[in-house]
C-alpha cells in the first residue's frame, strides 16, 4: 500500500479541494421584479434590484454616432 512520505502543506490541500468547488454553478433563482435567472443573494444585472429595492440604477445606452 503507498504511503506519502511528506505532509502535503495547508495551502496544497485547500488549493486541490478549492479546484472541485468551482466545477458547479450552483442554484439559479429567479429575480423577484424582472424574472430574470439570477445567482443567490446577489444584485440583478438586468435591473439592479435586491431584496424589493433598486441597489444599482441600470446603465442608460447613449447613442455615440455624430
Amino acid at each position: 500500500m503507498a504511503v506519502p512520505k511528506k505532509r502535503k502543506s495547508k495551502s496544497k490541500k485547500f488549493s486541490r479541494q478549492a479546484a472541485s468547488d468551482k466545477r458547479t454553478m450552483g442554484q439559479l433563482s429567479l429575480c423577484t421584479q424582472c424574472g430574470i435567472e439570477k445567482l443567490p443573494h446577489r444584485i440583478c444585472p438586468s435591473c439592479g434590484f435586491y431584496k424589493d429595492s433598486v441597489v444599482v440604477a441600470e446603465k442608460i445606452k447613449t447613442d455615440k454616432t455624430s
